[in-house]
């Protein structure tokens, strides 16, 4: 078995259901972070603000597979791929797997801007602090607001 962490994001429709849907669908689940509500970094203006999660898995599943579970909970909540970093109503990504390296087109284990933004080190500061220097979390980009637990929301 493997650690595996995923960050969850959602700012479009029923963001709540949304990201429970896709952490109910989770194979290997160890660990779900709270939640926490951020405005938009990068992208177009006008966007409303992300809902935001880390996951933790320990699982069999390689760096590749991952990405394909990735890619089936954004499609079943019916994400639609029309501008880079648009609103959406399901963003799914791999942020570690423990031991694993990545540099494809299409996969960079670890995850490349996962250092840079607060609305990925708060949450996954919660569930693996030793991954996450309080110098990096204070200096990324980034307002956060923790809402709590996601079954409670």
């Amino acid at each position: 078995m493997t650690r595996a962490l995923l960050a969850l994001g959602s700012n479009l429709g029923d963001r709540v259901r949304f990201l429970q849907d896709a952490v109910a669908l989770m194979p290997d689940l160890v660990a779900v972070s709270p939640v926490y509500e951020t405005d938009p970094v990068g992208g177009p203006d006008g966007q409303g603000p992300y809902l935001n999660l880390v996951v933790r898995l320990d699982t069999e599943l390689d760096a590749g597979e991952l990405l394909d579970l990735c890619h089936r909970l954004e499609e079943k909540a019916s994400r639609r791929r029309v501008v880079h970093w648009g609103p959406r109503t399901l963003d799914v990504d791999v942020l570690l797997v423990v031991g694993t390296t990545v540099d494809e087109p299409d996969l960079q284990v670890p995850h490349p801007r996962m250092g840079e933004r607060r609305f990925v080190l708060a949450p996954l500061a919660d569930l693996a602090p030793e991954l996450v220097d309080p110098a990096l979390l204070a200096a990324a980009t980034g307002e956060v607001r923790a809402l709590g637990e996601l079954g409670a929301l």
